[in-house]
């Protein structure tokens, strides 16, 4: 478990990280591990790199394939439209808002 990724949903601040071919921005708010025995993070993407060329909408990030992840000092309210705290794709929930 990656904790730095808790403390960031904890204290609801933005982070960025590199992620398939470019950079990214995110509120962090769900992250578990699936049924495959994978690390996820459901996060809202609000800027940076897209391979779907949508960078603002909910995405699901496998951590592994995550680096250079950091905390900023940005802060986010935790309230986002369609966002489910149990999400079903994750068999168990490390951290979430």
């Amino acid at each position: 478990m990656n904790e730095q990724i808790c403390d960031a949903i904890r204290s609801k601040s933005v982070i960025k990280f590199y992620y398939n071919g470019g950079n990214r921005t995110a509120e962090p708010f769900c992250y578990g591990i699936s049924r495959k025995g994978n690390d996820l993070l459901r996060a809202f993407q609000t800027g940076g790199y897209s391979e779907s060329g949508n960078p603002v909408h909910w995405k699901l990030f496998t951590v592994e394939k995550m680096s250079n992840i950091t905390i900023t000092d940005e802060a986010f309210s935790g309230n986002r439209p369609d966002y489910n705290p149990d999400d079903p794709v994750m068999e168990d929930i490390y951290c979430n808002i």
